[in-house]
């Protein structure tokens, strides 16, 4: 089958993260973001392509290692294989690759890239003079800067900036100041949120300057194919990564051009508000200049702030995701950050918000509600799941749950699709209470009611783990075994659009009594 006619594949990117040190929950909020908004699309049985991976090279990783006596290679090789991969196993994180930007088969496609721009006449040689920031690897404006007693500081950073002067070759960025205002007025779902959008386009209504893409003061990185003292732009080099990932200018017959035709363009490039414009000015002029299709959407969220500041690791106010996880656990911490921030404002993280969800909505009203189930199952009906029942309101109710979740999930509203989800597990908990199963089972007349209702409460959490697997699959995956759903196939292969056929958790299955899906937390 040729890759024109296979359907396209849903393609969501995380931004490639520095590795010059180990990664913070920053990172890991992005990354599950991500993984939520790809399992929701596999859930809905849509091909899906997720990528994430680590960008090596630039001045930042180079000094770092330096800074720790190694090779810059053997630097970033160690921290690939001790802290990020491991970081993103623990959390649970399915991505399909990991793109490392020293890896042979992405340098090879950037050195073409740069040279099919360079025939096309997008590049030339020129001169560069002016404040760089080494934290942030970019060239900055003057306007860009905070000038404190004179110093001017990068207002990420907040450290001085470095003066360069550097014979550099630049690309010629100016010339899709219109087609990208253009693209955008007439796309405004290309840029997500509105405030990053607005962001943009008053960018490019600005003066947008041609930007120098190559470095000659080190050697870390890659080398530009026509002028080896010189070493790609670190940006430059890899903002190409969602590309080159997926087969960027190989052969169409081949495996990697195959590839490309079913995968790109990108659908939804998740990025941290401070690196939009790298994003949604420079990637998309790069694209326009090689003649390829832009990505459908950037949606830029916003950053987690501890004490009123973003998480920095070179302000110390990083922390490591496992500081949580061992405390809270892998899902409650996925669920948590989407949950308890709308995607694309800011948001502070506070121990004690997240104790108080966990207790509340995870523990007593989701954990709860499987425990009782399957205690009164046991009890009432020998463990076995009763004949179907008429879901009347519930099944109503699930069929809007399901298809209110499904929009927010999509919009990358998680916070919306969570909440939708949570509020059909509460209406569940308060129909257990109003029918008191406890106290119709005191007399077999109401053996068929009895049967009804826990028929009905059971199905209501058949649901709940399928929309709950993609933020929290560990849990979900118990829950579905608990319920003895087994029979229906795993729960990764149940499909949203069926999650509200009422009366899919089939008569007969064999409930067990599992571990307290979240258990007490320890003081």
């Amino acid at each position: 089958m040729s890759a024109d006619s296979r359907e396209k594949s849903y393609y969501v990117t995380t931004p490639i993260y520095y590795v010059n040190d180990a990664p913070h929950i920053g990172h890991a909020y992005t990354t599950v973001a991500g993984d939520v908004l790809t399992r929701w699309h596999r859930q809905k049985g849509v091909p899906t392509w997720y990528l994430t991976g680590t960008d090596e090279h630039g001045q930042k990783v180079m000094r770092t290692a330096d800074a720790n006596n190694v090779a810059p290679q053997d630097w970033v090789d160690k921290l690939v294989a001790d802290a990020w991969l491991p970081n993103w196993k623990a959390l649970n994180i399915a991505n399909d690759d990991f793109i490392r930007t020293t890896s042979e088969r992405h340098t090879k496609r950037v050195q073409n890239f740069l040279q099919k721009l360079k025939d096309a006449g997008f590049i030339y040689a020129g001169k560069f003079e002016g404040p760089y920031c080494v934290g942030c690897e970019e060239f900055k404006l003057p306007g860009d800067l905070i000038d404190d007693k004179g110093q001017k500081l990068c207002p990420i950073h907040s450290k001085p900036v470095e003066i360069v002067d550097e014979d550099n070759w630049f690309f010629k960025l100016s010339d899709f100041r219109e087609s990208l205002l253009k693209h955008y007025k007439e796309n405004p779902e290309a840029c997500q949120p509105e405030s990053a959008r607005n962001e943009v386009i008053s960018f490019l209504e600005g003066e947008v300057r041609d930007l120098s893409i190559s470095r000659s003061t080190f050697n870390w990185g890659i080398p530009v194919p026509w002028d080896t003292k010189q070493v790609v732009y670190v940006w430059f080099d890899a903002l190409l990564n969602y590309a080159t990932a997926v087969g960027l200018g190989d052969n169409p017959d081949s495996e990697g051009g195959q590839k490309f035709a079913k995968t790109w363009p990108a659908d939804v490039h998740l990025v941290g508000k401070d690196i939009l414009r790298f994003h949604a000015v420079i990637w998309p002029a790069m694209l326009m200049a090689a003649g390829l299709p832009v990505p459908g959407k950037v949606f830029a969220h916003g950053w987690l702030l501890v004490g009123g500041e973003k998480m920095s690791k070179s302000k110390l106010t990083g922390i490591a995701p496992s500081d949580i996880t061992n405390h809270f656990g892998v899902d409650a911490f996925r669920y948590y950050f989407m949950r308890a921030i709308p995607f694309g404002s800011d948001g502070s993280f506070s121990w004690e918000d997240m104790g108080a969800r966990y207790t509340s909505e995870l523990a007593n009203d989701f954990g709860n509600l499987a425990s009782r189930l399957t205690a009164m199952i046991e009890k009432y009906c020998d463990g076995v799941i009763p004949a179907p029942a008429n879901g009347g309101e519930l099944a109503e109710l699930l069929s809007k749950t399901v298809s209110t979740a499904d929009n927010a999930m999509c919009a990358l509203d998680f916070q919306g699709g969570i909440l939708a989800i949570m509020d059909f597990c509460k209406r569940i908990n308060l129909y257990v209470t109003e029918t008191e199963p406890w106290v119709l089972a005191k007399d077999s007349a109401n053996k068929a009611k009895l049967e009804e209702v826990l028929y009905n409460t059971a199905e209501g959490i058949r649901a709940l783990a399928v929309l709950l697997h993609p933020v929290m699959p560990e849990t979900c995956e118990k829950l579905w075994d608990s319920l003895g759903a087994n029979t229906l196939g795993s729960i990764s292969e149940q499909k949203i659009g069926e999650v509200a056929n009422w009366g899919t958790l089939p008569a007969g299955s064999k409930v067990s009594k599992s571990a307290p899906l979240f258990p007490r937390l320890e003081e």
